[in-house]
């Protein structure tokens, strides 16, 4: 097994070689918001996270999950895209500025052309309208929006609301908005929707045709111009006084699909009376920030040599260690400044191991550690096997015996009833037939002698 120690020789070299290669720094992006947050959507991999986790108000993006349980009805076949919804009295009246479609108590539209108005002109009767289609009336569609919030692990969330008009208890989190809105984008009809910049509601029992616009500049210069996104693919705007701009967006790159969130922005007037959309700004600057400096790695597989280590062998005669290798990879869409020289790998091997090693049996395991973040873990199998000594072995079974206190007790007490019939045998047992011929038995009554003189003939 020299040649083993040979090799593990030279990938240690090879792997202090390969550390030498410089790194960038990546700076601090410093969202102009209350809250942000960059996720590989491909992976669910947080990117960058800023107060993401801290209690925000979401306002309009609660459309989100609003979609997510009409959708969730109709895959479970409570209605379908096309089920025509007779819109309430009660749906369509609104507070005071609510974001609207216009949409009048007695109209008739399917399903999916209120999804349409729900989330490209943010309309808030249609939330009321599928809420009570689905569920019978918002409070029993609240219940479901929550319950759904739950299943996702949305943990810092509370729906009051259909809509997202300001309620103190209707919060959620950077985060959690990422999970439901990936959760939503799962949905083909979802997707096509949000991506959509212009939309014509068709003729109505009580309108004519509506031509209705995304209010999300990402992908619509209809409410703000200067701010289309080439890469954007969606998601919903948002604002209240108490939220402020929010956005939840999506983009594609080269295959990539990153999501941003950014709650709490506000509009900014500059000096030269042009305005700053900070939500849109943020937005569009996080995820290039993310394409430019981001991308998949695999940071250690089977073919990284810096990994392999030697484990001993007991119980052979053949050779005395065995290598371990990793199976498998851990891959991480990570920095541009990632310096492969700063990663923990964290082995857990046995010092030991009893032949007989079959290759690829499971010895431990190994865990690379970046920056005090685990990306990941790797089983360790044997790259050979090694076959068992039966003389060591029967040794070894012997020795294991006899350090059982109650093997050793067995032993002893067998030894001391040997012993013991060998003394019994040699000193005991030859007294006791010498003692018996001193004595003759003789029995009882007159001795009776009598002399056989042979048949008597008659």
């Amino acid at each position: 097994m020299k040649k083993y120690r040979f090799f593990a020789l030279l990938l240690a070299v090879a792997l202090s070689l390969s550390l030498t290669v410089p790194a960038m720094a990546l700076d601090d992006p410093q969202p102009n918001c209350g809250a942000a947050i960059v996720v590989d959507g491909d992976h669910d991999e947080v990117l960058y996270a800023y107060h993401a986790y801290e209690k925000m108000y979401p306002a309009s993006v609660t459309k989100i999950m609003t979609s997510l349980v009409v959708l969730e009805a109709v895959d479970h076949g409570e209605l379908s895209l096309d089920t025509p919804i007779t819109a309430s009295q009660q749906a369509v009246t609104l507070p005071e500025g609510s974001s609207t479609a216009g949409i009048l108590a007695g109209e008739i539209l399917t399903v999916e052309q209120l999804l349409y108005c729900d989330l490209v002109p943010s309309a808030n009767e249609a939330c009321n309208i599928l809420a009570e289609a689905v569920a019978g009336s918002n409070e029993a569609f609240v219940e479901r929006m929550n319950a759904k919030a739950q299943q996702l692990g949305m943990t810092g969330t509370h729906f009051t609301n259909p809509h997202g008009l300001h309620d103190p208890d209707h919060y959620t989190t950077a985060y959690d908005i990422y999970l439901m809105a990936k959760a939503a984008m799962e949905y083909d009809i979802f997707r096509t929707i949000v991506s959509t910049a212009t939309y014509t509601l068709p003729a109505t029992n009580l309108s004519e045709a509506r031509v209705l616009h995304s209010t999300n500049s990402l992908i619509s210069n209809w409410n703000v111009i200067g701010y289309q996104y080439s890469k954007a693919i969606g998601i919903k705007t948002g604002y209240t006084g108490e939220a402020g701009r929010c956005l939840a967006a999506a983009a594609v790159d080269d295959g990539r699909t990153f999501y941003s969130v950014v709650l709490g922005a506000e509009n900014v007037v500059n000096e030269d009376n042009t305005v700053t959309y900070y939500s849109f700004e943020e937005t569009i600057r996080l995820l290039e920030w993310a394409f430019d400096n981001f991308e998949r790695m695999t940071l250690l597989d089977e073919n990284s040599e810096n990994v392999i280590r030697e484990v001993a062998v007991t119980l052979s005669d053949e050779t005395d260690f065995v290598l371990a290798q990793p199976v498998g990879s851990i891959e991480a869409t990570m920095p541009s400044d990632y310096d492969p020289a700063k990663a923990e790998l964290r082995i857990d091997l046995p010092e030991s191991i009893q032949a007989p090693v079959t290759a690829g049996q499971e010895l431990g395991t190994v865990s690379l550690v970046y920056d005090g973040v685990t990306y990941g873990t790797l089983p360790m199998v044997a790259a050979d096997s090694v076959e068992r000594s039966d003389f060591l072995y029967t040794v070894q079974m012997a020795q294991e015996y006899w350090s059982k206190w109650w093997v050793k007790a067995l032993v002893i007490l067998v030894i001391v009833l040997i012993v013991v019939l060998i003394l019994y045998l040699a000193l005991i047992r030859p007294r006791r037939r010498r003692g018996g011929r001193r004595y003759s038995y003789s029995g009882s009554g007159r001795r009776r002698d009598s002399t056989y003189r042979g048949r008597r003939r008659r």
